[in-house]
């Protein structure tokens, strides 16, 4: 699919049209990943975060957010609550957050990988070749990473760098750091998951096809698309001072943007691991999490954070549990749509392969 069919897609508007697309969506996720539905345990571990993304409730900036560190049992508990369920992966996701050294997460992942079963996702932000070589030796199984935009100066505008880090942001996408962090990521041997946010103001259409087109050209294993929820305490919800594209060049932060992305990921990704994200049921309720599974997505990621903490992991507004999350509640959920729950640690059949193709 090149560039200016994912475009063209991205701007249709009539309906019979996009049932196309829906149905090609849904019939390549069924030829290359099944029926399964896997569920993955989300244990946000820390809101401490040293960036100052514009976009993000987390930000260091926010003085008004109180800040916590779950502590090693704590995790764990959430990890015994996914092995309960039949979870065959935990995904330790916080803020950019130094507080969790090398060695620290190290341990805390050798601990996981040493009393159960589950694979061990780390979305951790942008951390040294170092640590992420330490975390991979010490068992993590896979790292995400989204880059957000693929346009570098928008990124920049957005992700401004830390310290003294502006010679890592070039002019050109090949450049762009999460970019080149994504590439060394799968030469460590992660499965390597990536993603973007859609409707970010300055974001054009043309932006959007190029990012789609970026998932494709990084051969990802996992992809995680949401709409951009606007946070009221961050420099974007100014919108004086962060215009959008131009009438008609702006991408829309809709649910059915949302779907259009899902689905054109997975026809560029076909063995990728697609998750419906929180934040499209923030948007759309069990209706969005539904139509994100109909159009290309095969993972619903229930939240395990102690709830205490929950309500504190506020990287867009009215974050919370999704209704239908306990095992009962998705095991229906998951029946009404024809689907039901995978088994084991639901390893990308992309990344499976590459791994056979490597050993061969």
């Amino acid at each position: 699919m090149d560039g200016q069919e994912i475009l063209q897609w991205l701007r249709e508007s009539d309906q019979e049209r996009l049932s196309e697309l829906w149905q090609r969506a849904d019939q390549t996720r069924q030829q290359h990943v099944g029926p399964e539905v896997h569920l993955r345990g989300l244990i946000e571990i820390s809101n401490h975060c040293v960036r100052q993304c514009a976009y993000c409730g987390l930000r260091r900036g926010r003085n008004n957010l109180p800040r916590y560190r779950l502590s090693d049992e704590e995790i764990m508990s959430c990890v015994r609550i996914a092995v309960n369920r039949g979870y065959g992966t935990v995904v330790l996701q916080s803020g950019e957050d130094p507080w969790w050294t090398g060695d620290r997460v190290a341990r805390l992942i050798e601990r996981i990988k040493s009393a159960t079963p589950v694979a061990v996702t780390l979305s951790l932000g942008e951390r040294t070749e170092e640590e992420l070589i330490r975390w991979r030796r010490a068992g993590a199984d896979r790292y995400f990473l989204r880059f957000e935009t693929s346009n570098p100066a928008l990124f920049r505008r957005l992700h401004p760098p830390q310290g003294e880090e502006p010679s890592a942001y070039g002019p050109r996408a090949e450049e762009h750091p999460r970019l080149r962090l994504l590439k060394q990521l799968r030469q460590i041997g992660y499965e390597v998951g990536s993603g973007v946010l859609i409707g970010l103001p300055g974001q054009t259409y043309e932006d959007l096809a190029e990012d789609i087109r970026w998932f494709a050209r990084l051969d990802l294993d996992m992809i995680g698309v949401g709409p951009y929820l606007v946070h009221p305490e961050t420099p974007l919800a100014d919108r004086s001072a962060w215009p959008v594209a131009s009438p008609g060049h702006q991408t829309p932060a809709g649910e059915e943007m949302t779907y259009k992305v899902i689905a054109l990921a997975r026809l560029v990704c076909p063995r990728a691991n697609i998750p419906a994200t929180t934040a499209l049921g923030v948007q759309g309720g069990q209706r969005g999490r539904r139509l994100g599974l109909q159009r290309g997505a095969n993972v619903l990621m229930p939240n395990l954070t102690p709830p205490a903490y929950r309500r504190l992991y506020e990287i867009y507004p009215h974050k919370g549990q999704p209704i239908g999350d306990d095992p009962a509640g998705l095991d229906a959920f998951l029946a009404e749509l024809g689907r039901y729950p995978g088994r084991g640690r639901g390893d990308s059949p992309n990344y499976r392969i590459r791994c056979q193709v490597v050993a061969s």
